[in-house]
C-alpha cells in the first residue's frame, strides 16, 4: 500500500526538489477504458481497439495507447503531492516524454514522480515532476517524462 500523500504549501515545495514522492498504488487499464479512449481521440488503431487481430500482432495482444497513460498523470499525481495552499493547479505542459515498452491491456501501472526543480512565477511557482509510469511485470517503464504543473495562490 502507498504512503499517504506529501502534503505541503507552495513554500513547502522548495524542500522537497530533488525528493522522490513515492508511487501511487496499482491501476488495471481494461480493454473498455481504451475503445472508450480509442473513441474519444479518433485513434482507433489496432494495435488498441481490435482484440482478434492483436492477438497475431507484434505484442500478442492490444496495447494501452501511450497517451492514455500519460493522460493518467493528474488523476494518479492527488494519491502523492498534495499543495494545500494552492487556489488552482495549472497544466502547464510536458517536456521529454517517451514511451519507452507497451502496457498490455489487461495490465496494471503505477506512477512514480520526483520533483525535479522549481522556479518561481507570477502568482505561484512551477514544477518540474518527473513522472514514470510502470507496467506491472515490464523490466521498462511504460511511459516517462516532465510534466510541468504551475501552483498558484490568489
Amino acid at each position: 500500500m502507498p504512503a499517504p500523500a506529501t502534503r505541503t504549501t507552495i513554500a513547502g515545495l522548495s524542500r522537497l526538489v530533488g525528493s522522490h514522492l513515492g508511487y501511487t498504488r496499482w491501476r488495471l487499464i481494461t480493454q473498455e477504458q481504451v475503445n472508450r479512449f480509442a473513441e474519444a481521440t479518433w485513434d482507433d488503431q489496432w494495435i488498441h481497439v481490435d482484440v482478434e487481430r492483436a492477438r497475431s500482432g507484434p505484442f500478442g495482444g492490444t496495447i494501452v495507447h501511450g497517451f492514455l497513460t500519460l493522460s493518467l498523470a493528474p488523476a494518479l499525481l492527488d494519491e502523492l503531492l498534495q499543495v494545500e495552499d494552492a487556489s488552482r493547479t495549472i497544466n502547464y505542459g510536458l517536456n521529454r516524454v517517451r514511451f519507452p515498452a507497451p502496457a498490455p491491456v489487461g495490465s496494471r501501472v503505477r506512477l512514480g514522480v520526483e520533483l525535479s526543480s522549481l522556479e518561481q512565477v507570477a502568482g505561484g511557482v512551477q514544477a518540474v515532476l518527473a513522472l514514470t509510469f510502470e507496467s506491472e511485470g515490464s523490466a521498462k517503464p511504460c511511459c516517462v517524462g516532465e510534466l510541468l504543473l504551475r501552483f498558484v495562490c490568489d
